[in-house]
């Protein structure tokens, strides 16, 4: 029987051991699942709501012993932990409240002799394949809405985060959901694979990298079955002229900076108007340098080390290549003693000098390392935040709300912000375009992609 160990990045300890799903256990929940699923769909909705509702509270009560948990798995700091216990409470309870409306029949203009409407079947089992860096959030983006749309649920959680599924489990227990109904596996890529293409499987819901998108779409491939892909981000900020500066580098350098840069929709690249590029650079820098590198269990700690340190030696290799092509580093690495090759302690970087030819503006970078540019319009901001390969989030920061709206419009992104970046409004959809992936998750509109329409016409 195959093993995984989860190596935390705190300090190189095996952390988890957990045993993975043989071929017996598999075949097993596959089986559960779709038992469940044919007398759970018959459910009514405000018995689900009341079910997933019950499940929150039993999670959200844990929630000291869940950051904790999540720390030492994969690196966050203590003290900004406990957000995800709550993020994961905003976008669980607004989809509750959103599932009757969104999963009400369509009613159609009245014709003569019949009735007709429109209703929202429930797909059959999904299954949910989370990342590490935000296990509870991106996870709750599907199983909620999953299975109050009267669907089954499989989780495989990253084999860095395997303590999250178990959580997930134990609460959804405390609520009382029928058996069967949510289950996770501990699996191996190839039976990870195995189950993609298992006829009895009808939803694949992905978070991770491009090259993981392209597994599940090669896997589901001949089998016609929905998926939703949450893939990579190279995510743009513009920071106009008319800006509060203060206010403007806060929030650019957070949306760099939170969890490490290990954020789908982290900021990645920064374009700033050239009349304050130079204002903008110095507090940028001065931000940068109260982080504090250290330890995620210490509450003083304010920047953790990324989840391993292959994911630090990347980082370092892109700044590196950069510097050679003539940017410039604006700190100095050894003012952070962690901070070494080989280790997952990573010193935070704002590079100026940069341009589209480094693999540091262009390829995913998720670490904490920022570049800046100047940019002298607005034509030549949108010009440059449109060139990626990348579309997930955007944002412009401006006192100008229309002009700020207008740039919006002209983005390809899945979402668009003005003067606000690095966040997920769960009423609105989460969407991406280009490598950043395909499907909709949360608002009314990501019950869509959980459900199929069943069409009525009945002659009197």
């Amino acid at each position: 029987m195959a093993i995984q160990q989860t190596i935390s990045p705190v300090d190189g300890s095996v952390y988890v051991e957990r045993e993975q799903a043989e071929a017996a256990a598999i075949e097993a929940a596959l089986e559960r699942a779709v038992a469940a699923q044919r007398a759970w769909r018959e459910v009514p909705i405000a018995e689900r709501a009341a079910c997933c509702s019950r499940m929150v509270d039993a999670f959200v009560a844990r929630r000291d012993d869940l950051a904790r948990e999540l720390t030492w798995q994969m690196g966050r700091p203590i003290a900004a932990a406990p957000g995800e216990v709550g993020g994961f409470e905003e976008r669980a309870r607004t989809m509750i409240a959103l599932a009757e409306e969104a999963l009400a029949p369509l009613r159609l203009a009245e014709k003569p002799g019949f009735t007709r409407y429109i209703t929202r079947e429930p797909l059959g089992v999904s299954l949910v394949v989370a990342p590490w860096n935000y296990p509870y959030m991106t996870a709750v983006n599907a199983i909620v809405p999953a299975i109050m749309a009267g669907n089954a649920v499989l989780l495989k959680a990253s084999a860095q985060t395997p303590l999250s599924a178990e959580r997930l489990q134990e609460a959804f227990d405390a609520a009382g959901l029928p058996a069967g109904v949510f289950q996770y596996l501990h699996l191996a890529h190839d039976d990870t694979e195995a189950l993609i293409r298992d006829a009895r499987l009808d939803h694949v819901a992905f978070t991770g990298s491009v090259a993981g998108g392209a597994m599940v779409e090669r896997n589901a491939a001949g089998r016609f079955i929905a998926t939703g892909l949450e893939l990579g981000g190279k995510d743009p900020a513009y920071v106009r002229a008319d800006v509060d500066l203060e206010a403007a580098v806060a929030g650019v350098m957070d949306g760099v900076f939170f969890n490490s840069g290990q954020s789908c929709c982290a900021v990645e690249r920064v374009y700033v108007d050239r009349r304050i590029f130079d204002a903008f650079v110095e507090r940028a820098v001065a931000w940068v340098r109260q982080l504090r590198l250290g330890n995620p269990t210490d509450s003083a700690t304010t920047l953790g080390p990324l989840v391993r340190p292959a994911a630090a030696d990347l980082v370092r290799g892109q700044v590196e290549e950069a510097v050679a092509a003539g940017a410039r580093a604006w700190i100095d690495p050894g003012d952070y003693p962690l901070s070494t090759p080989g280790s997952a302690y990573l010193a935070p970087q704002l590079l100026t000098g940069v341009d589209h030819g480094m693999r540091v503006m262009t390829e995913e970078s998720f670490g904490p390392v920022v570049g800046i540019m100047p940019v002298t319009s607005d034509d030549e901001a949108v010009g440059l935040m449109n060139d990626s390969a990348f579309g997930l989030t955007a944002a412009v920061f401006t006192r100008d709300l229309a002009a700020g709206e207008a740039i919006a419009r002209r983005l390809e992104a899945g979402t668009v912000f003005t003067n606000r970046c690095d966040y997920l409004d769960p009423e609105l959809a989460w969407t991406g375009v280009k490598r950043s992936g395909r499907g909709c998750s949360l608002s009314r509109l990501g019950y869509e992609t959980l459900t199929r329409p069943k069409s009525y016409h009945l002659k009197h």
